[in-house]
């Protein structure tokens, strides 16, 4: 379900290698998703949500210091620390919600809203800025 495309690159490597591993994440929860087994799986979901909590965090500190340090446009930095700041609120209260109570329907949604947010973020607010930044030679 989660498959890299070469549409996603942004030109920028390591933006790309980060995106990448977002995309992993994503997929390690879709594949447990998609167990059919009785087993227990709470202990490896929390494991993937926190990665994916703290690995987001990493890249849109990343993103933001980068957009920053080369003089992205403000406003449209501003716009995008937002969408940065609604996606770590959202993943921070899928992180409270209660698993056990309804672990199935919890990651799809998840997996649902992760894969459009990702997908779109990357097409459309990404990619603005990765014109901007190859013109200034990150590649």
């Amino acid at each position: 379900m989660f498959e890299w495309k070469a549409e996603y690159s942004c030109q920028i490597a390591e933006i790309d290698k980060q995106h990448k591993r977002l995309f992993e994440l994503a997929s390690d929860l879709y594949d447990i998703a998609t167990l059919d087994d009785d087993y227990d799986h709470y202990d490896e979901i929390m494991g993937i949500f926190q990665e994916l909590s703290d690995y987001t965090v990493y890249h849109f500190q990343y993103e933001e210091k980068l957009l920053d340090e080369y003089g992205y446009d403000p406003l449209q930095g501003k716009l995008h620390k937002l969408e940065h700041g609604s996606f770590v609120k959202k993943v921070t209260k899928i992180m409270q919600e209660d698993l056990d109570k309804n672990e199935q329907q919890l990651l799809k949604d998840t997996i649902t809203f992760i894969g459009g947010w990702v997908a779109q973020h990357i097409l459309e607010t990404d990619k603005n800025y990765s014109e901007f930044l190859n013109q200034k030679g990150i590649r």
